[in-house]
């Protein structure tokens, strides 16, 4: 589902771009400043490209390409200036993103990017040759998909019209590497819209260490079944979009790997164990030119392979098997090291995520990292110094730090010992990273650090962003945690109302999501939502946001505990957490509201249902309302199929609760959401209907899962917040 992920990576497009606007602004905090005008949006660096050399990095800036030095900010040179090429080869003199390829002698640049789905995208593709000058089109019969230079960099492979290519860029012969695919029936190296969604990747094909081979997966989607959403353009007659999409316990897509072994232009199929409900969430080339690595995964999502696939006869043999009790989360923390001899492998099998040496037997070497901590991701390995580099939750669940450990001594090191959450980008010699730090009061921070955490430079502060908060007199937030009534602790984090009196009694708002591994309490800046819980703050309401069992940061056994029951458990805790805020002395127990977008509608909704005596309003956004409608992988790796756990999809379902219904409900989706469908919200109004009971609702035509585009987010907040105004 990853659908908080949707939430947040559609906030971030939208308004990265955005820096401050102070012109005009009040002193105080209104919905047009925040989602019209973009008054509230600290300063972003975007990410770095570091150089081979460690001490540099490029960056896009306008339409040019600059380098910089990396330890005094001071600009290089520039490397690019894509005006001086309008015109060649059908390039406009604008680009949309570069990489610099083949030893930094070349930029293989993307343009005209035309977005598909979360991920998956096509575009017009061009190389230049930054020695000779030279601009030419990857491909001008069409838009293509992830053109990607091969390692010796003489081919480029790409896809079109869902068949994979390659060009001899020594000939410029384009060679058609597969000939079956077409729309909503074969798709050869892109990944279908359920995998792309869930298992997080949109390109797949991948070439081997030294060029001569590429692998590729085959989606065959005849058999799965299609949705249909109406898009409304101001014509005679609407448009209608069509894809396959599986549902809970439907026919997914075929998939199998290949091998296209370029000197002898022939395909290898790989022997994989037959199983038609498996899935391949990952292929990876090992170190050998001659082994691919394939994850192997069942439906239940509980046993997970990786086989070693020998390129020309395709046969494969049992590298490692990793099960679970539960389910396996996919990453992409796999490792094969240099030398051939290792790989680096993180796993839950301790209880919590933590990450692992093996040799290319497949035995276990030694535990790289241990204790009541989870690694929340892999981060690289300097191969010189033998140092693994990764993110960690650090002293408690709200703090997450950049560490690295020696795989000979174990040394740990923490790298960036300050409170709060810290994320870091390394050059590629890891002699140096950028560290983006924030807390839940303080905007991100961009620094330089050396390899040994020693503070270099500062690129950011965001002061400007302290002296906003200051003026228009924001409240901290504050955590705070409480024993729910089977006796676990949970955190949670309240911004007081502005003016805050303890003798008066305040309406309490709750926002959360609280999917599985989600966190929302966690010691980080928490972007336009700050915003408006501070809009809220000011009007007189009590802001909370608690993590319930079932969230990240706490191990396996908290993470998973509400599989094959996704809302029970969740439920449960929002409606004791309400319980405890409605208990204190500064609140009104009569007047709690909650929130919650995607998942978090869905559980927003349930509370409302279930807590209909504790919670007096509710909205949900783009909310699950029955989990027999949503995609099979996400759906069945916590709950199985609803044939074998009909209790578990019918008692948390909010659908089958609207009888339940006592407070004020406000249902929004977005008509063109093909994440979570508007037929969730549709079915959700049919039911409410059929109970007799009233409710709001609003709908956005052409909208997708994040809602945004032609004043929508402004239009949206206005409503949610006069909504709060009226009804708690």
């Amino acid at each position: 589902m990853r659908i908080m992920t949707r939430y947040t990576i559609g906030l971030m497009s939208l308004f990265f771009a955005f820096t401050f606007i102070l012109q005009g602004q009040s002193d105080s905090i209104t919905l047009e400043a925040l989602w019209k005008d973009g008054a509230y949006y600290p300063n972003y660096i975007p990410g770095f490209t570091f150089m081979e050399d460690g001490k540099h990095y490029s960056r896009k800036e306008d339409d040019q390409i600059v380098k910089y030095d990396l330890t005094t900010g001071d600009k290089v040179d520039v490397i690019w200036d894509a005006a001086q090429y309008k015109g060649v080869a059908g390039f406009d003199g604008q680009f949309g993103s570069y990489e610099l390829v083949d030893g930094e002698s070349k930029l293989l640049i993307t343009d005209n990017v035309k977005s598909i789905y979360r991920r998956s995208f096509s575009a017009d593709y061009f190389l230049f040759d930054l020695e000779s000058k030279k601009l030419s089109s990857v491909y001008d019969k069409g838009m293509i998909q992830y053109a990607t230079l091969s390692p010796t960099a003489n081919h480029i492979a790409f896809v079109y019209e869902n068949n994979v290519y390659i060009k001899d860029l020594v000939s410029n012969a384009v060679s058609q590497v597969t000939t079956d695919g077409e729309k909503n029936r074969i798709i050869n190296g892109a990944a279908d819209w359920v995998y792309e969604e869930e298992f997080a990747f949109a390109k797949a094909f991948f070439w081997n260490v030294d060029g001569t081979s590429l692998a590729y997966m085959k989606f065959d989607e005849t058999a799965v079944n299609e949705f249909t959403m109406t898009l409304h353009h101001n014509e005679m007659y609407p448009i209608y979009e069509t894809f396959k999409y599986p549902k809970v316990g439907e026919q997914n897509a075929t998939v199998s790997a290949h091998i296209y072994n370029l000197k002898k232009a022939n395909t290898t199929d790989v022997d994989l164990p037959h199983d038609s409900e498996m899935y391949i969430p990952r292929l990876k080339w090992t170190q050998d030119p001659n082994n691919l690595c394939v994850f192997w995964l069942n439906r239940h999502q509980n046993d997970l392979t990786l086989y070693l696939a020998d390129r020309k006869k395709g046969k494969t043999k049992e590298l490692l098997k990793e099960t679970n009790k539960y389910y396996v989360d996919i990453t992409d923390d796999l490792t094969f090291t240099e030398d051939g001899e290792y790989f680096i492998w993180t796993s839950e099998q301790s209880g919590y995520n933590h990450i692992y040496l093996y040799d290319m037997k497949g035995e276990l070497v030694k535990p790289l990292t241990s204790g009541d901590r989870d690694v929340v991701a892999y981060q690289g390995m300097d191969e010189i110094n033998r140092d693994i580099y990764y993110r960690s939750i650090g002293d408690s669940a709200m703090d997450k730090g950049v560490y690295k450990v020696n795989i000979d001594s174990g040394q740990r090191t923490n790298l960036t010992p300050m409170s709060g959450t810290s994320r870091a980008q390394f050059s590629g010699n890891y002699d140096y990273f950028v560290n983006t730090h924030s807390t839940i009061n303080t905007a991100q921070t961009y620094t330089v650090y050396d390899k040994l955490g020693k503070l270099i430079r500062v690129i950011e502060d965001n002061s400007e962003m302290a002296d906003i908060q200051k003026s228009v007199g924001t409240q901290p937030a504050e955590f705070f945690s409480f024993t729910q009534s089977s006796g676990v602790e949970l955190n949670g984090y309240m911004i007081k109302p502005a003016g805050f009196d303890a003798s008066k009694q305040y309406p309490v708002f709750m926002y959360l999501y609280g999917g599985p591994g989600s966190q929302q309490v966690t010691d980080a800046w928490k972007g336009q939502n700050y915003w408006w819980f501070q809009h809220l703050a000011s009007q007189g309401y009590l802001i909370a946001v608690v993590d319930n069992r079932g969230t990240g940061g706490r191990g396996q056994e908290f993470k998973k505990m509400t599989y094959m029951q996704l809302g029970k458990y969740e439920t449960e805790d929002q409606i004791d957490a309400a319980k405890y805020l409605g208990s204190l002395p500064y609140t009104d127990a009569n007047r709690i509201g909650i929130f919650g977008w995607s998942y978090g509608g869905y559980m927003s909704s349930l509370c409302l249902l279930k807590g209909n005596d504790v919670f007096k309003a509710a909205i949900a956004v783009a909310p699950v309302t029955n989990w027999k409608w949503y995609d099979s992988i996400y759906t069945e790796r916590y709950m199985r199929t609803y044939g074998e756990n009909t209790d578990g999809y019918d008692d948390n379902s909010p659908i089958n609760f609207a009888d339940r219904l006592r407070g004020n409900y406000l249902l929004i989706h977005g008509m063109a959401d093909d994440n979570v469908h508007f037929q969730h919200t549709a079915e959700m109004a049919n039911a409410l209907i059929k109970a007799n009971k009233q409710f709001d609702t609003y709908y956005y035509p052409n909208r997708n899962h994040g809602i945004y585009g032609d004043n929508a987010r402004l239009h949206l907040y206005t409503k949610m917040t006069e909504f709060l105004m009226e009804k708690l």
